[in-house]
């Protein structure tokens, strides 16, 4: 391998792909005006309920000339759920260029595990550690696909990761859209507010029978029966006070609406502390165990780190965890989360934002395919096609150029004599 050293880091202020929102604004009521929300914000650090997404790429400089590239965003419900304040390109790219540029300039590129930036905060420590991904698998030859597996001892990719694709607010010609590229669960729906539920759930368990209705009409293959996925942001429990024993019963008519193809749910109640999420969970996946047909619940908010992750999976709090890669922090506890999910039997979902960037949205790619994902989010934006060509184009040429850079086997590991 060549003896490769980073020159300079180079700080760019960029653009996510959709917008940061004041989550607790808008379930507080605020009004819409188009796309926009002209009141007064309430989480700390917002200056607007909606504010264009901001991103800072981070550009490694290394001593042969490869740029190394990663970038730092931050999530769409920045500072609520346990998650660090909306990113502010300006200032996070000065705060690289005057603490972490000084730091790395003229350090040797090593193996990725070696690198430690959790202490710059979860949207920086991402992109930095994205671009040290990117450094190490130039400097070894190989994908950052590959780098993964060949870090944690794990079988270099073969095959593409099944991908999870969202609506946003076109909830019904995405929901078109998904079906006719053939998109492996879907569709996520954005259900963000009382009225896309109903008082005892009839609007949302409506809806996911338009969905399924929907794909047995336009599926030109009958056997693509993809897994429905609804984000219902917490508001089963909204809609019924918090009472769990409705709640089941929501999640069971939308099973039954949803059958044959299966039905997860994600976030069906907030419970305001990662503890009292936990014991939620546990309590909702433990009523549904008995009902039919099976719904899997969905663990996201308060499942922030590697180490929530953890716990909600020791806790059996959930059939399937949203890894939300931005608030993870370096892309390390990524994988390390993801293998965690898989210790414990639990479907682990790469997740992410809509306020990603194509770069992040490309490195999540290489680590769901290294780490061994279950699921892959179609990101960044709010679109479907953009998000399903960048993760599935970037998934197809890493699985190229990694068969294509695996040394052919010597005879003793073909077992010639």
């Amino acid at each position: 391998m060549p003896d490769l050293t980073i020159d300079a880091l180079l700080a760019v202020p960029a653009t996510g792909a959709y917008f940061a929102d004041d989550q607790a604004a808008i379930k507080a009521g605020a009004l819409r005006d188009g796309l926009a929300y002209p009141g007064a914000p309430v989480t700390p650090g917002f200056d607007a309920i909606r504010a264009p997404a901001d991103a800072v790429s981070v550009l490694l400089v290394l001593s042969d000339g490869h740029v190394a590239h990663g970038d730092c965003v931050s999530v769409q419900y920045a500072g609520v759920g346990g998650r660090e304040p909306r990113l502010r390109a300006a200032e996070l790219a000065a705060l690289l260029e005057r603490e972490v540029a000084p730091r790395l300039t003229g350090r040797p590129v090593t193996p990725f595990r070696d690198a430690d930036v959790d202490e710059l905060g979860a949207a920086a420590a991402y992109g930095v550690s994205q671009a040290l991904l990117d450094a190490a698998a130039h400097r070894a030859g190989c994908t950052m696909a590959d780098v993964v597996a060949d870090e944690w001892g794990l079988p270099r990719p073969t095959r593409p990761v099944p991908v999870f694709a969202q609506t946003g607010e076109e909830r019904e010609a995405n929901v078109d859209t998904m079906i006719l590229k053939e998109v492996d669960s879907l569709p996520h729906g954005l259900v963000n507010d009382r009225s896309l539920v109903g008082a005892d759930g009839e609007t949302l368990v409506a809806y996911v029978r338009w969905v399924r209705e929907r794909v047995e009409r336009l599926r030109t293959r009958a056997d693509y029966a993809p897994i429905l996925h609804f984000d219902v942001y917490g508001m089963l429990g909204v809609v019924t006070g918090e009472d769990l024993a409705r709640v089941a019963d929501i999640l069971t008519a939308m099973g039954e609406a949803a059958a044959p193809l299966a039905l997860r749910v994600e976030h069906p109640v907030d419970a305001g502390s990662r503890e009292g999420q936990i014991r939620a969970l546990a309590d909702l996946r433990n009523r549904m165990a008995s009902r039919t047909p099976r719904v899997q619940i969905v663990a996201d908010e308060w499942a922030n780190t590697v180490a929530d992750i953890r716990a909600f999976n020791r806790a059996g709090a959930a059939d399937v965890v949203q890894i939300k890669a931005p608030d993870l922090g370096s892309v390390h506890h990524v994988v390390d989360a993801v293998l965690d999910c898989k210790a414990h039997g639990v479907v682990a979902h790469l997740g992410g934002s809509c306020c990603e960037t194509e770069r992040s949205a490309q490195v999540s790619a290489h680590l769901a395919l290294g780490a061994g994902a279950d699921q892959l989010l179609a990101k960044p934006g709010m679109g479907v096609g953009e998000g399903l060509s960048i993760v599935r184009n970037e998934m197809a040429r890493a699985l190229a150029l990694s068969a294509y850079t695996i040394p052919a086997p010597t005879a003793d590991e073909r077992g010639d004599r």
